[in-house]
């Protein structure tokens, strides 16, 4: 028996069994190494070049998604790829192109998260992968852009029929289209780069209280002695300036703001000419249920024999949009600087343009701090 076990460890101390061994547990080796040089090299991919392309367009980004899904094999990491590929799009400037989202969405593999019963779909089978999916989804979703057919047709080849994300698309086509035009002031797309424009969109949307708003444009360096060259869009109605007749012996009216109103991505500071609460107009004091006080049409007295009455009612006065709980809108203006020299270019430019009263009017500015000054304040 010992003989026979001698003989048997001999056999395992062969030196070409420990070199079969060494190699094999060698190429073992250069396998994983293999495989972790290819996993460094694809997270490379996902997290460096984002940050490190100099010139970042909409050329460069759809290249480095083209780049990762030839230099991956076998297609890993295609999740942080997303994710570093979504959180970089703004640098890029593609956060609202839906090409660009159909290439991010094709990066995954077809077939092969596709559930194959209802457990596997309720219970979100690779919840990773679905979960990048989504929120790819839901950053269109935040930025505005409506995804299409052929969108659906990716999806469904990568999760199927009952995926989460279909689910999540599906719904995107059913609302989205809905809300896209249920806003009553509807904006260009993309909207303008020049400041100007988005000034007069904004003075547009604010006016839209009165039909007979008048929308200007004037420039500061009409006015004599202005110190700041700028711009000046200006809102008012033919109502607002009979309004300033009230304020003729007024202590003061004010030049409020800046406030602020947002057009999809843009914020636009504007400023307010007001005047103090007007007093509201005197009540009816007439008893309607008295008979003595009635008064009869001109035909059916003179067809009853009955006396006319000569006295007639005077019209009270009616209380107009413009006029708040807290006081009179006079006016509206953004300016390109929002300073106060082109503020009080915009009072001159007014009392030229029909605001005579204006001149005998004290006015007084009442700035509010803004965003940068109100967090100064709290870190003190």
């Amino acid at each position: 028996m010992t003989s026979v076990y001698l003989r048997w460890m001999l056999q395992r101390l062969r030196p070409g069994r420990f070199q079969y061994y060494s190699t094999s547990n060698q190429a073992s080796g250069n396998k994983e190494k293999s495989s972790e040089d290819e996993e460094v090299t694809e997270k490379r991919l996902t997290h460096v070049t984002f940050e490190s392309i100099e010139e970042k367009n909409r050329q460069s980004y759809l290249q480095l998604i083209q780049a990762f899904e030839t230099q991956s094999r076998h297609r890993k990491n295609y999740v942080e790829f997303i994710t570093a590929a979504l959180r970089n799009m703004k640098h890029y400037g593609v956060h609202q192109d839906l090409q660009v989202y159909k290439a991010l969405s094709n990066v995954m593999p077809k077939g092969k998260f596709i559930p194959t019963n209802r457990i596997q779909s309720e219970f979100m089978h690779y919840p990773k992968q679905q979960q990048v999916q989504i929120d790819l989804l839901e950053q269109m979703e935040d930025n505005g852009v409506m995804p299409d057919v052929e969108m659906e047709a990716i999806l469904v080849n990568t999760f199927g029929h009952r995926g989460h994300p279909v689910r999540k698309l599906r719904r995107m086509l059913y609302w989205m289209p809905k809300f896209k035009n249920l806003s009553p002031w509807l904006l260009p797309k993309p909207m303008p780069n020049d400041d100007l424009e988005v000034a007069k969109l904004a003075v547009q949307r604010i006016m839209t209280v009165d039909l007979q708003a008048t929308v200007e444009v004037f420039e500061t360096k009409d006015v004599d002695n202005v110190l700041d060259e700028t711009w000046i869009v200006s809102g008012q109605t033919p109502k607002q300036k009979e309004l300033i007749k009230f304020y003729r012996d007024a202590k003061a009216i004010y030049i409020e703001g800046p406030f602020y109103i947002w057009l999809r991505n843009r914020c636009v500071s504007y400023f307010i000419l007001r005047g103090d609460a007007l007093p509201p107009p005197p009540p009816d004091t007439t008893n309607t249920d008295d008979v003595e006080t009635l008064e009869v049409p001109p035909a059916i007295a003179s067809s009853m024999g009955i006396g006319v009455s000569s006295g007639r009612k005077e019209v009270g006065r009616v209380r107009s949009v413009h006029e708040q709980d807290d006081g009179t809108i006079l006016a509206v203006c953004v300016t390109g600087t929002c300073s106060k020299d082109s503020l009080l270019s915009w009072i001159r430019i007014l009392q030229n343009k029909g605001y005579d009263d204006l001149a005998n009017i004290p006015i007084l500015f009442k700035f509010q701090p803004t965003k940068r000054e109100l967090v100064a304040q709290i870190s003190t």
